[in-house]
């Protein structure tokens, strides 16, 4: 995707702020526990095709309103993914300022995701 110069020098102020995460550890993660919440950033129109499982949906256009009713522990782990990287870097960096401090971005997001083969569903889990 050829995204514009001032949304990459945006995601790129973001990332300076963001801790991202690799497939690789989430999916050795996900093998050991779940203790941790995945949400997919995407658009409803991506979630619906397909998503990650075990990943429960707030795009990046309404995460900031529902995420306190969907993870109300702040120091809760959660890791963020969109399509490849830069929404969930937008969103992460805007949940750390809402307080909450344990926020990873999926660094390749969900194309990486299935590049690497990891396990996707179409089953909607809310």
């Amino acid at each position: 995707m050829n995204h514009s110069p001032g949304f990459l020098a945006l995601v790129n102020d973001a990332k300076t702020r963001v801790r991202e995460t690799t497939v690789h550890d989430v999916q050795k993660r996900l093998k050991i526990t779940d203790d941790f919440v995945l949400i997919d950033t995407r658009e409803e129109s991506e979630w619906n095709e397909a998503h990650v499982a075990g990943a429960i949906f707030l795009s990046k256009g309404i995460i900031e309103r529902e995420i306190e009713r969907a993870v109300p522990d702040k120091s809760k782990e959660i890791v963020l993914y969109c399509g490849g990287g830069y929404r969930s870097a937008l969103s992460a960096d805007n949940l750390q300022k809402m307080g909450y401090t344990n926020v990873f971005s999926l660094a390749g997001g969900w194309r990486s995701w299935q590049a690497a083969n990891g396990i996707v569903t179409a089953e909607h889990k809310e």
